[in-house]
């Protein structure tokens, strides 16, 4: 998906420069500190301190080798978090950036994922999360990724409306894939276990979504036309969070999520319909 989106920026005429393992123009494993740092600073030397959008695609999932639940989290949520926070300054230079988190819908389709897990990512604790998933013995990896892709929609949603983000211009979102024609599709497909569970997941739609659906919808909201879009989870899953949320979003704010101002208003506007009375 992230090879997919950097080839339509590239023919849209835009300069791209790529992190990976392997191939490309900063190599880099995102799943060590090391790796972390050493990718924030190479692409602030390549981009001269000046980002004019950022898609944040790496991730792992629960596969044979490197698909541990420590490479998990460590990938799919810090190597978001860490270099998407270290590159703000290079972003927020440009006056009307875009960063497209790449999360998926596993955040919301996926059940008995730890909120222990959760919790302990968004806190910076990867020995925490680390400890809660690996409780889940063989399961372990699948927890882990799905407590990484809840804990990194958490971030996006409660990182974009800070004013160091949104008031700098910054507009950062994330989009949930269901189920890609990608490698690791593939490979799950290729086990007639993981095949069976794969092709039994409700798609209302059917069949799968492409690499370049995804590219496709990076590219608009890495466009001027989501200036107005943040803190969004856009899923782009063929109707599988629809299917098992229909009733559970949107809902109603919490009364004591509301802020001051607004509670005030609400007040200020009850009272007066009373004395309209």
């Amino acid at each position: 998906m992230g090879y997919a989106a950097a080839q339509r920026l590239r023919n849209d005429g835009h300069r791209v420069i790529t992190v990976d393992r392997h191939e490309a123009d900063i190599t880099a494993d995102l799943s060590t500190s090391h790796g972390r740092a050493h990718a924030t600073e190479a692409v602030l030397a390549a981009s001269d301190g000046h980002l004019d959008g950022a898609v944040m695609a790496a991730g792992v999932g629960p596969r044979p080798g490197r698909g541990s639940a420590e490479n998990i989290l460590s990938v799919n949520y810090f190597g978001v978090v860490e270099l998407a926070q270290a590159w703000r300054p290079a972003l927020a230079s440009a006056g009307s950036a875009k960063v497209v988190v790449v999360g998926s819908n596993s955040a919301t389709t996926m059940p008995m994922v730890p909120g222990r897990a959760v919790r302990a990512l968004l806190r910076g604790d990867l020995p925490g999360a680390l400890r809660v998933v690996r409780m889940f013995g063989s399961a372990a990896p699948a927890m882990a990724y799905g407590a990484s892709k809840i804990a990194v929609a958490r971030w996006v949603r409660r990182t974009a409306v800070q004013p160091m983000w949104a008031g700098a211009g910054i507009r950062l979102n994330a989009i949930a894939p269901g189920a890609i024609n990608t490698p690791l599709l593939g490979e799950q497909l290729s086990s007639p276990r993981q095949a069976k569970a794969v092709k039994n997941f409700p798609v209302p739609v059917g069949g799968f979504g492409d690499p370049d659906h995804i590219a496709a919808w990076i590219h608009f909201m890495l466009s001027d036309a989501a200036d107005f879009l943040c803190g969004s989870v856009i899923f782009v899953d063929g109707g599988s969070d629809a299917y098992f949320r229909a009733d559970h979003w949107p809902r109603r704010v919490p009364i004591r999520a509301i802020p001051r101002y607004l509670y005030r208003m609400a007040a200020f506007s009850t009272a007066t319909r009373h004395q309209d009375r």
